[in-house]
This record gives C-alpha cells, structure tokens and sequence, in this order.
C-alpha cells in the first residue's frame, strides 16, 4: 500500500509529564490537507509522562495519527532521537521535544507549501519564542537577529536553526556510527542537511521553546556546555576530512579557537598552577595544538 503521509512529526520525551500533553496537542490541532503521523518516543520515563500519553490514545479524536514508542529502558536521547526518526515514514519530518509546543495550528501547511514548491530547498524554519515551565513568555522572538536563508556550506557548518521550528525532507536515511554520541544532535541533523538542499526562514513565529531546571541543555552550566561542545566539533572534524576540504577546515579552525580561548581564560584566573587541576586538559590540548601547527602561524 502506497504511504499516504506528507509530515511525520518526530517527538522524543523523558521526564516532560508536566508538559507533554501542550506538546501533543499542538501537533494534533495543525489544520493540513494531507496526512500527518506523530511518533512519539518515550525513553523509559520516570514519572507518568507515559500515563499522560496514554490517557490521550484512549481520549483524544485524532489518536490515530500518533504511533507511541515507549523504550522497555533507558537508552540515552540520542539513541531514542535516532530511534524516532527512524520510525518517520513520511516524506518530511518536523520536530517537536516533549517539553516543548506549538502554536500556529497552520505551521505545518505553511513549511510544506514552500518545501513543495522550492525544490532546491531542502529545510525551512521560522521564529518561536521562550517561557518557562509556567508558560510565562521569557523571551518573544528567540531568533531577534538571527532571521536568515541559508545556502548548502551555511547549514554544513552548523547554521542556528531551531530545533522545533524545523521541517525538512526526509533525505537522511542513514547515519554516521558516531551520531549516538554526540551531545548537538540537532546540530549535525542541520550539518547533514547541506548535502541535500538549502535553508528558508519563513516569518512567522509558531512554536515555544521551553527552559526549565528539568531540561537536558538548560540545566547544563556554560563551562559544560563548552567541553561538549569541544566534543562534538572532533566528530565534526572525522565527519568532513576526507568528504569536504572546506568544510573540515572550518571546523578544525574553530576547534582550535576553543581552545586557545579556554586557554587564556584559564590563565586569567589568578594563579595558573591553582587552577591547574580544572584547565590542565586545555593547557595539554592547546600545547599539542602549538607544536603541531607551529607557534609562528598563531600569532
């Protein structure tokens, strides 16, 4: 039988009871003319974010277009996001988190009508805002200044393109072994994408994106987050080296500027030897990174 669905929404959750149900049904209330799916990946949560999700198969009149997933453990976010989009059938996948919602009951109609007559296009995406676990509006334009179309080499360098505002065509059908490790995994999503197509900012704001003391990046201090961040880039580096030189050049530039500056900001914190134990990866990593690229070249 030919697969009749135009958008498979992909939507992970853990831990997001308080919060799943406004994610649900903000996909529910979108207004199309096609077909769309929601697949919904429960990683094994702890609370009753999946008594939430079944009491809206039993109640909600659009139930059938959900197809619920719940992990039989734990598996991680990454193995759980890969898992979901995996299960995508449709010829394009927008993305919503657990915690997360929509707002624009015409988003979906809107991203499709341009993905559809934009063929060198390959993603679109469009403003959200941010509130809290009250629904209290913290910030009301999350991109402000960030409102751009993107070419190819932008999106394969890691253009910002928020991850629930988001809605490609489902083009990646396999992934890179490392993908499961990495700490961005919406971030190599929007790396991969350049190979196949452009990105359009559609102006118009549709989603929330929500920060609270539960969520997986907001709870995480900016020291952290640079060291993942730092992570991520060397499998960014292995990715590209031998697909595109470019690329892998930006990358490998980039790394070595965190590091350089995670190394002098380590020296300005008093004396260097009392802060040896929390910097000495970055003193290593940037010693290692002088003498293989000549002391000369940086300064």
């Amino acid at each position: 039988m030919q697969n009749t669905v135009k958008v498979s929404v992909c939507m992970i959750t853990y831990g997001h009871e308080k919060y799943i149900h406004q994610a649900i049904e903000g996909v529910l209330m979108q207004e199309c003319d096609f077909e769309i799916e929601l697949i919904i990946a429960n990683d094994s949560s702890p609370d009753q974010t999946d008594k939430v999700i079944e009491e809206i198969l039993r109640s909600n009149p659009k139930a059938s277009k959900i197809k619920y997933f719940k992990q039989e453990k734990n598996i991680g976010m990454m193995p759980n996001f890969i898992f979901a989009l995996k299960q995508c059938s449709g010829t394009y996948i927008a993305l919503c988190e657990g915690d997360d919602y929509w707002t624009d009951s015409l988003k979906l109609q809107k991203q499709v009508d341009f993905l559809e007559n934009n063929l060198d296009y390959v993603v679109c995406y469009h403003d959200c805002s941010v509130v809290d676990q009250f629904n209290n509006f913290k910030v009301k334009s999350f991109l402000q200044s960030y409102k751009s179309d993107y070419n190819e080499n932008d999106l394969k360098k890691g253009a910002w393109l928020p991850t629930l505002t988001r809605c490609f065509r489902n083009v990646i059908k396999e992934f890179p072994s490392f993908y499961d490790k990495v700490n961005c995994g919406d971030l190599f999503l929007t790396s991969f994408l350049g190979s196949c197509g452009k990105a359009k900012y559609l102006d118009f704001n549709g989603a929330c994106y929500r920060e609270h003391s539960g969520g997986v990046w907001s709870k995480i201090d900016e020291d952290l987050k640079t060291k993942k961040m730092i992570s991520d880039y060397r499998y960014f580096c292995d990715f590209y080296k031998n697909q595109d030189k470019e690329i892998y050049k930006f990358y490998k530039n980039s790394l070595n500027k965190s590091f350089l500056k995670d190394f002098k900001a380590g020296l300005s914190i008093g004396n260097m030897f009392s802060n040896l134990k929390k910097f000495k990866f970055y003193y290593l990593a940037f010693l290692f990174w002088v003498i293989k690229n000549k002391i000369k070249s940086i300064f």
